[in-house]
């Protein structure tokens, strides 16, 4: 299952072009990481992160945070997380590298393989990988619901819900469904003759090294545990669910440092031949010639300057991020065990605006950011640059003006951060650019109007409380 991500819409900072020479990190880097990773903890009550970063195509970091379980008191980095519906990208490999030994092909449809299966003449086997084969998803919840109690088996998951009549015409609709998965994992069995995890031991998982194992396996003292938590309630261990319930949808887990090899291997273009990359990487159309912004088995696309491949995973008592950045050859991948909260992707995209560098065109906002703390350095001292300020804004700060600001401001002492907190906009002829600045014990707004162009004056810059 996949809790959908809002990691690739919100992440501030984009990166530079060719900025792909591994480059360890700095003190002050692991720091700000470090922060990072335990305020979003405790912030949430989710018990441990790990996490693995990739810099110009190699690991430079990979640290496990807090309990990863009752008998793991303190966090390994090597533990195996639950990756869930990250794994949906390794089943879509599987049948690519199928299709390169010439024993079936993804315009096939499924009845070629697979009888009863609704629609199974009309779906594509690429269109099980894309979510836009038709067939209902199983797992909607953000919960295990009661079935999942008892064991199943991927036919059982296919008796009950790939049966139904299809939620739509293959290929018309992108509507997000693990039971197509499970489909195409049964595929891979009956086309490789081998269980859909031994192909991927055999084909994917030995060959780059990683260490990858069947989830539901993945349970007892030795394994990180799920938690859970009702609404801002005890933050609880949760029951994983019975066997079976994932399988090709997500069923594998793994450590962050092993995910991270695989992500690595997507980025040096290793083991798939670069046109299954390339396959794997280009966002299907639906019938309409209208964009769904998924692959097979990833989401990917372009924001700013920037591409992202990108995939979210929940499983019981799990949530994990995995995004690469092939043009910076960078990528970030946090796992926790928890199934509540925006921790994991709070997380990861925080880390990104350490371990990537600004792109140019992000110079100017940048460069905007921090001549408006030095003005609001300068009003903490009862000071300002009026050659800064437009007519107006000049007339706005009277010496009362500029002595409460300093009287009411100095007292804060020094802020801990100063940040962009709106994409700038425009408002009657000037940019509106609003910020927060953060204390220890409380907040601040800056509400800032300023001319358009390179050297704009403001015409406004307010500080008031904030919440």
């Amino acid at each position: 299952m996949q809790r959908f991500s809002s990691l690739v819409l919100t992440i501030a900072v984009a990166v530079m072009p060719n900025a792909a020479v591994a480059q360890a990190l700095t003190a002050d880097e692991t720091t700000k990481i470090d922060k990072i990773v335990n305020d979003n903890l405790s912030r949430t009550g989710v018990p441990s992160a790990s996490i693995a970063i990739v810099r110009g195509g190699q690991i430079i970091l990979t640290k496990a945070y807090g309990k990863q379980s009752e008998a793991i008191p303190v966090a390994r980095s090597e533990a195996p997380y639950q990756i869930a519906s990250v794994s949906k990208q390794f089943t879509a490999a599987a049948l690519l590298l199928l299709q390169r030994d010439g024993k079936l092909n993804l315009d096939d449809k499924v009845a070629k393989y697979l009888p009863g299966i609704s629609g199974g003449d009309r779906i594509a086997l690429r269109q099980l990988l894309s979510h836009t084969s038709g067939l209902q998803d199983y797992w909607p919840q953000d919960y295990s619901f009661a079935a999942m109690a008892k064991p199943t088996t991927a036919q059982g998951i296919v008796d009950r819900w790939a049966k139904k009549p299809l939620d739509y015409e293959p290929g018309t609709q992108w509507q997000y469904s693990n039971t197509g998965y499970v489909v195409a994992g049964m595929i891979v069995e009956k086309v490789a003759g081998t269980s859909l995890l031994e192909f991927l031991q055999a084909r994917v998982f030995r060959p780059l090294g990683m260490r990858v194992m069947n989830q539901d396996l993945a349970v007892g003292p030795a394994y990180p545990q799920g938690y859970q938590r009702f609404a801002l309630g005890p933050v609880r261990v949760e029951k994983p669910a019975a066997s079976g319930w994932l399988f090709a949808a997500g069923e594998l887990a793994m450590s962050a440092g092993d995910l991270a090899k695989w992500n690595i291997a997507r980025m040096e273009r290793k083991l798939l031949l670069a046109s299954e990359w390339e396959a794997q990487e280009t966002p299907v159309k639906l019938a309409d010639g209208s964009g769904t912004g998924y692959g097979l088995g990833v989401s990917t696309g372009k924001r700013g300057e920037r591409r992202f491949i990108e995939h979210a995973g929940e499983a019981v008592g799990f949530l994990s991020e995995s995004i690469v950045f092939p043009d910076e050859r960078a990528s970030i991948i946090v796992l926790v065990n928890s199934d509540f909260s925006d921790a994991y992707t709070v997380i990861a995209r925080d880390v990104a605006t350490v371990v990537l560098p600004p792109l140019a065109a992000d110079q100017s906002e940048i460069l905007r950011t921090t001549q408006a703390r030095a003005i609001f350095d300068a009003l903490r001292g009862g000071t300002i640059d009026r050659r800064l300020l437009t007519e107006n804004a000049n007339y706005y700060f009277t010496p009362t003006a500029l002595e409460d600001y300093r009287s009411s401001l100095s007292k804060l002492g020094e802020p801990k951060s100063f940040e962009l907190v709106r994409k700038p906009r425009l408002r009657g002829g000037f940019v509106n650019r609003n910020y927060r600045i953060s204390y220890e014990a409380r907040s601040l707004n800056v509400i800032t109007y300023s001319e358009p162009g390179e050297n704009a004056r403001f015409e406004q810059f307010l500080v008031m409380p904030a919440e």
